[in-house]
This record gives structure tokens, C-alpha cells and sequence, in this order.
């Protein structure tokens, strides 16, 4: 059994799931294996809406929430927060309604999405994978080249450079795309050059040089 992870704020809000009813005609369907592992990684973050009944006739009946209350019940818990509103058949369908109508509607703005979410150390609990982030970055329009303020040459003139980012090497016209094992092997490379040599000024030729030794030792 998977132990409830309600935090502190919630936990007076918490009943026995065995007190509760799913709402009798929810349209949505949910996607309840990436609910159950948000659950498993975030906890519940946010109380569940469930309706008291007395107008009616359908006592502890959840109106906002149904997927969340399944995958806790598949994941074994035995509590859940709860919010409590008292409302008629109408008005309960239309939370009903509202709830996932808003959710449909909702956009992204698809590069800050895909900014956050490499920044993430994994993406446990997000609902998203590896090839949904390579979707997303595939959508996300590179900029053009980056203008720095030195040539590192120390001579005083500016130099522009080919863009680097996760997910993607880019230089003059070709573009390719680099999995997130070979980002981290790349990191761990670059990591090493700065503590060998306190700079980064040439990591590019000892990448070239280093790609040079393993195809040679291979």
C-alpha cells in the first residue's frame, strides 16, 4: 500500500476515501498513470471539490477531482483533501463541466514550457517524457547567432558565435539534434575542461580532439 503524501496545510482536510462516490455521469476521461505517478512524486497539491449531496439525493459525490480519487484508490490510500460545497443538480453538473472545459481551453507557450522542463533534473511527476520534450523543443525556433562581447582572443574586437542548447548543436547551417544522455556526457566533458584549465576558451577544439581520440582508440 502506498502511503497517502497529503502535505501538512491539507491534512485537516483529509476523509477516508471509502466515505466518497466518483460524480455518476463524468464525461472525462484521465489519463490516470500520469496522475498516479504525480501523485506518487508531488503528492496532492490540491484539494479535491465533492459535493455534500443534500440537494441532490447523491451524498459525498466528487464534482472536481474524479481521476485524482481513482488513482489514489489504485495507489492504495486510504485518505484524500477534500473541499466541500453543497449544491443542486445543475449546479454540480455545471462545476462538472467548467472543471474540464477550462482545462481543454488552456494553451502553452511552448518554448517557455520546453525551458522548464529541461532545466528539471528529471521529468518524474511532470507527465511528461523524454520524446515529449524532444516534441516540444522540435517546435521551438532556434535563434540566430549569438553576438558576445569578446573574441576571447583578447583583442579587444566582439565575436558571434553558433547557439548551443539542450537538446541541439547548431553550427553555420547544419543543426542536429543530441539526446539528453549525450547532453550530460557533454556537461561532465565541460565540467572537466573549466576545473583543468578555470575557463572554457578553446572547449570546443579539445571537444573536436577528444572526439579524434575515441574514434582513433575504437
Amino acid at each position: 500500500m502506498t502511503p497517502p503524501r497529503i502535505p501538512e496545510p491539507l491534512l485537516p482536510l483529509a476523509v477516508p476515501v471509502g466515505d466518497l462516490s466518483p460524480y455518476h455521469r463524468n464525461p472525462r476521461t484521465g489519463d490516470l498513470a500520469a496522475i498516479s505517478d504525480s501523485l506518487t512524486v508531488n503528492g496532492q497539491y490540491r484539494a479535491i471539490v465533492v459535493n455534500r449531496g443534500t440537494l441532490t439525493g447523491r451524498p459525498n459525490e466528487i464534482l472536481a477531482g474524479n481521476h485524482t480519487f481513482k488513482a489514489a484508490l489504485e495507489l492504495g490510500w486510504d485518505h484524500i483533501a477534500v473541499t466541500w460545497i453543497d449544491v443542486d443538480d445543475e449546479a454540480a453538473a455545471r462545476i462538472v463541466i467548467v472543471d474540464n472545459r477550462t482545462s481543454d481551453l488552456a494553451g502553452y507557450d511552448t518554448a517557455l514550457l520546453a525551458d522548464i522542463l529541461a532545466e528539471l533534473p528529471d521529468l518524474e511527476g511532470t507527465g511528461y517524457d523524454q520524446d515529449d520534450l524532444d516534441s516540444l523543443l522540435d517546435d521551438v525556433e532556434l535563434p540566430g547567432l549569438l553576438d558576445l562581447t569578446s573574441d576571447g582572443a583578447g583583442t579587444g574586437e566582439k565575436a558571434t558565435v553558433d547557439y548551443l542548447q539542450w537538446g541541439y548543436l547548431q553550427w553555420s547551417s547544419t543543426r542536429v539534434r543530441i539526446t539528453a544522455e549525450e547532453v550530460q556526457a557533454l556537461s561532465a566533458l565541460h565540467d572537466k575542461f573549466i576545473e583543468d584549465t578555470n575557463g572554457d576558451l578553446g572547449f570546443g577544439w579539445h571537444l573536436l580532439q577528444h572526439a579524434h581520440k575515441q574514434a582513433d582508440a575504437g
